[in-house]
């Protein structure tokens, strides 16, 4: 008798490149019968014997066509079972595909070569299953046939996994010797007399399936339809079960109301359960956008904007404290900055370590600040509403992956204080406009130049304003601050909240920095408001810039002395559209003072 269809066990296959792991899972998917016969004959040598690491290529090339392996299996007259195999490649710049297999399987095998042992990637693997909660982590040592099946080699090995497990705080782990090639120890047993009976496949046939229904209900809105009058809310269930007649919560915003009616995919049911999609129609109207959360009105979630955090970095740049990224969790996304990098994991030993940045296929913990609240569960409650993305603004590509541990106090115990007197009546006493004027272009291009011939004319007219430079800003506020990608992005992140407050405070704001990151300039126009802020582009090409050094920057750098120098060995992302773009080798600061005043009347900004 098959097994119920919520049965079928997701199993993760990862660890190191070349540690036989296309030959393991050819091997497991031929003797579970999941191999057509076109695929089974062109993966056939010419003495008839099959190279199974070909015949799992062969069948990765039709999951790539759209079929998914999901394969029923009955072994030994045995109530059989269905299997989805996940694929994680393992060269390092996969890590990805191994996060995302990770957080959706019951089951890892993470392989290791019995003749090299484990390697840094086997590590990485184990580490990223024990970040994902893998219910299930099984070493499975390969190529045994390799050793002569030696029971000392086995148990060298053995010993090296479980000390790295124990390190993981893994629990219940198996190690398990086979060949994939003889296929020993896989489907049938091994010859060898040491071997248990229970072979991987057994191992597998018993695994338990990691399952939501007991909880609370809980479902993230995907997206938001018109059911005649009325209005379904649709997602997928993370968790518990959802019927007519429940008393539901909206989160973040704690609205409730209760369920009118459930319908699935053929219509209204009875209850929607973990794991399926339905859309819930409310008894009354209640303000819900994709996004929010759905849940049991007696079991609400938490709700905060700061979090520790473990995180794998998936970008080939580095994670970059201060700056910003866009957090995606369930249909939710919002602003997300790393405040911290706590401590960075050594996948060798686990041995933390201090560290600025994050760089390609690092792992971790650091503080996460949004901005704004969201509702959420701890990864190891939840994977769905405890596990994020998150997103580079600029190339929309995802460049990591966390998994939430806990709201931070502060979170919690920091709330913006109601004031009497506002921004607007603040402006209003000063009878302008608050406005932030971000002068940006390279060392050299005239900017403080410019800048303070603009706040003298603003000063003539009567105007209040104050100019931060960044030269200036070094001498107090950023002085601990070096000249690194990061320092630059935790500087301009200091700039603009300096900024923002003083133009709370009804002043004309002038910023005069080199501000080389389209990302940090688009934070900082972001943090202002709209209309309140001016990107100023002060161009010169960049042989006019260093034959001006009058700071003697530019010759430093070029001699070796001045590292990560804007324009040189670091970059400059040329603003693409600024409010206002000045020629500095082509006018003088007069000229382009006049401009940027001129700029600010037409746009209202001088009136009171």
């Amino acid at each position: 008798m098959a097994r119920a269809p919520g049965d079928r066990l997701r199993v993760l296959t990862c660890g190191s490149v070349d540690d036989g792991k296309s030959t393991l899972m050819g091997r497991l998917m031929h003797d579970l019968g999941a191999v057509p016969d076109d695929v089974a004959a062109a993966a056939t040598g010419p003495d008839g014997a099959l190279d199974f690491a070909s015949l799992v290529d062969g069948l990765m090339a039709e999951k790539e066509q759209g079929i998914t392996i999901d394969v029923a299996h009955r072994y030994l007259s045995t109530p059989g079972r269905d299997f989805h195999l996940i694929d994680a490649p393992g060269h390092e710049q996969y890590t990805r595909n191994m996060v995302t297999g990770a957080s959706q399987a019951d089951v890892a095998l993470v392989l290791i070569d019995a003749v090299r042992g484990m390697t840094a990637q086997t590590r990485r693997h184990a580490l990223i299953a024990a970040l994902t909660r893998v219910p299930t982590v099984v070493f499975v040592v390969t190529k045994m046939d390799a050793m002569g099946w030696d029971p000392e080699r086995f148990e060298e090995l053995v010993q090296d996994a479980l000390a790295f497990a124990s390190a993981l705080e893994l629990k219940a782990v198996q190690v398990v010797p086979v060949s994939g090639l003889t296929g020993e120890n896989v489907a049938r047993p091994a010859a060898a007399a040491w071997v248990e009976r229970a072979t991987l496949l057994d191992r597998l046939e018993a695994a338990p399936v990691a399952s939501a229904t007991g909880g609370p209900f809980r479902m993230p809105v995907q997206w938001v339809r018109r059911d005649g009058v009325d209005r379904a809310y649709a997602g997928k269930v993370a968790s518990g079960r959802i019927r007519a007649g429940d008393l539901l919560r909206v989160q973040p915003s704690g609205r409730t109301a209760a369920a009118l009616q459930v319908v699935g995919s053929n219509g209204v049911v009875e209850a929607g359960e973990a794991g399926l999609t339905c859309s819930v129609v409310l008894d009354r109207p209640v303000d819900v956008a994709r996004g929010d959360v759905l849940v049991a009105a007696d079991a609400p979630l938490e709700t905060a904007d700061q979090f520790e955090v473990d995180l794998v970095w998936m970008g080939d740049d580095p994670l970059l404290p201060g700056r910003v990224y866009d957090l995606k969790i369930g249909a939710r996304t919002v602003p997300a900055q790393v405040t911290e990098i706590r401590r960075r994991v050594s996948v060798e030993d686990l041995v933390p370590l201090a560290a600025k940045t994050l760089e390609l296929n690092d792992v971790g913990v650091c503080n996460l600040s949004l901005g704004a609240e969201i509702a959420f569960a701890p990864y190891a409650e939840d994977r769905t509403l405890g596990g994020f993305i998150l997103i580079d603004r600029a190339s929309l590509n995802t460049v990591g992956a966390g998994m939430i541990r806990f709201a931070l106090r502060r979170a919690h115990n920091v709330h913006r204080q109601a004031l009497t007197v506002d921004a607007a009546a603040r402006a209003a006493a000063k009878g302008q406009k608050p406005t932030v004027l971000w002068f940006t272009g390279l060392s050299g291009a005239g900017k403080s130049t410019i800048a303070d011939a603009v706040e003298r004319r603003l000063h003539d007219m009567g105007r209040h304003t104050y100019l931060i430079d960044g030269d200036n800003l070094r001498h107090g506020l950023t002085r601990d601050l070096g000249f690194t990608d990061a320092d630059r992005v935790e500087n301009i992140r200091r700039a603009a909240e300096a900024a923002r407050l003083m133009a709370d405070a009804g002043l004309i704001v002038l910023v005069s920095l080199i501000s080389p990151f389209a990302s940090e300039r688009r934070m900082a126009r972001e943090l202002m408001g709209e209309g309140r802020f001016l990107e100023v582009f002060v161009d010169v090409p960049l042989a006019v810039a260093e034959a001006r050094d009058v700071k003697g920057l530019y010759r430093k750098a070029r001699a070796g002395q001045l590292a990560n120098f804007t324009g040189l060995d670091s970059p400059y992302e040329r603003p693409e559209a600024p409010e206002l773009h000045l020629r500095a080798d082509a006018e003088t600061p007069e000229e382009a003072a006049d401009r940027v005043v001129a700029a600010l009347r037409e746009r209202g900004r001088l009136q009171a």
